[in-house]
């Protein structure tokens, strides 16, 4: 297992440096996965659109064979993702001693910092992260104590919008595995798994002096059931099937990814594997 790092490390502002730390230069960074040429991969992220009569059977088969797809006629409107958009970009764009005001706990799960899988590995990660669970109304009034009201209220729109497309994704890949209703009645009546517990991830990648050596989000997978993952229009995500390498997923406009977690890796009885991801940086 990697070293992990200090928890006492203290927190820079990545935003200001203009040379690359050498406790966050990876090099080389894929020791155990290693680079493959990008000219000879010629497949991509499955895209799926869920008004798709047979969107049940692609989307088993996307899970069985990668991992992780891509939809689109989802039903979340575009203004709430350009809303969430302008809130992070918001919240990344405070002081770093503005932000600190609501840094994780050591053992917490919520708020501002670091990510959380940042601890298994030797070098830091160029990133920041700001995790919600629940209300956003603590940690929003520790950083905008006197304006919080506009973040909370994107965010609890977001959430609002989010739960039942989560539901529906669950259906249809609990579906794929040849579930029935029956199977699944603890979802609730209307399948929209009311007390599942759900968490929001904002993550921003500052400007970096040297994208080639340093690294966004190191590889891992989810530990959720699923994860939907909106990318902003910015590339950078890839992830890794086995046979082929990594490929960078492509950026639909609107589009979102489908990430499938541990726990639905374990609910499939291991037919659907959890997608090793990370997130590179762009020049």
């Amino acid at each position: 297992m990697p070293a992990r790092l200090s928890d006492a490390i203290e927190h820079l502002d990545l935003s200001t440096l203009e040379e690359l730390p050498d406790s966050h230069a990876w090099t080389p960074i894929d020791d155990q996965y290693p680079p493959i040429d990008a000219a000879a991969v010629v497949e991509s992220v499955p895209i799926i659109d869920l008004d798709d009569p047979n969107a049940e059977r692609l989307i088993g088969h996307a899970c069985k064979t990668w991992g992780v797809f891509q939809i689109i006629n989802h039903g979340i409107p575009t203004r709430v993702l350009d809303d969430m958009d302008s809130a992070g970009k918001s919240l990344f764009s405070l002081p770093l001693q503005q932000k600190l005001r609501a840094a994780r706990s050591q053992d917490g799960v919520a708020g501002y910092g670091q990510a959380r899988i940042s601890s298994f590995f030797p070098k830091r990660m160029w990133s920041e992260g700001f995790t919600i669970v629940g209300s956003p109304l603590e940690h929003a009034s520790q950083l905008w104590p006197n304006d919080c009201m506009k973040f909370c209220d994107v965010i609890e729109v977001y959430k609002r919008e989010m739960k039942p497309l989560a539901g529906k994704l669950m259906c249809l890949m609990l579906g794929s595995l040849g579930t029935t209703k029956e199977d699944v009645k603890w979802a609730g009546p209307k399948g929209q798994f009311e007390g599942a517990c759900s968490a929001l991830q904002l993550n921003s990648y500052p400007r970096c002096p040297d994208p080639k050596r340093a690294m966004g989000l190191a590889a891992h997978t989810d530990s959720t059931l699923l994860t939907i993952l909106y990318q902003n229009n910015t590339t950078g995500l890839q992830v890794f099937r086995e046979g082929v390498g990594w490929v960078t997923a492509p950026v639909l406009p609107g589009g979102l990814i489908i990430n499938v977690g541990d726990l639905f890796h374990i609910l499939s009885n291991g037919s659907y594997p959890s997608v090793l991801h990370r997130a590179m940086l762009m020049n």
